[in-house]
């Protein structure tokens, strides 16, 4: 199963929100017949990579008490996350269409749950 993401910030609260123990399972079935190969492994590279941004700032955010600090720690984590969906070809807003399809489809969520796996062993 996928472990739970916890956005950096209110900026990008809309781009990941799966929960900590499962995938939400709601979404547009429509949305879920849209979804090339392409943009599947797009979406789980990005994933990947947003994981480890995240694993790598949510310790500074949680241990920082200065609020500007937090700021400018946010700002970059945020800013990081762009370029990661930037380099895989996506934008927030695919990204959060993607994601919706996923969670809409048991068998998207399934084929997209196996290149996530085989992404994270790549890296």
């Amino acid at each position: 199963m996928v472990a739970g993401a916890v956005c950096l910030s209110v900026n990008l609260s809309a781009l990941v929100a799966w929960g900590a123990d499962a995938a939400p399972r709601q979404g547009s079935t429509a949305e879920s017949s849209n979804v090339s190969d392409k943009e599947l492994r797009a979406f789980a590279k990005a994933y990947v990579e947003y994981q480890k941004i995240r694993q790598n700032y949510e310790p500074k955010m949680n241990n920082t008490r200065d609020e500007k600090e937090k700021l400018k720690i946010q700002r970059e984590g945020d800013d990081k996350v762009k370029q990661a969906l930037e380099k895989q070809g996506l934008t927030p807003q695919g990204y959060n269409r993607l994601f919706a399809a996923v969670n809409g489809n048991p068998q998207l969520r399934q084929k997209a749950l196996t290149l996530i796996n085989d992404e994270r062993k790549k890296s």
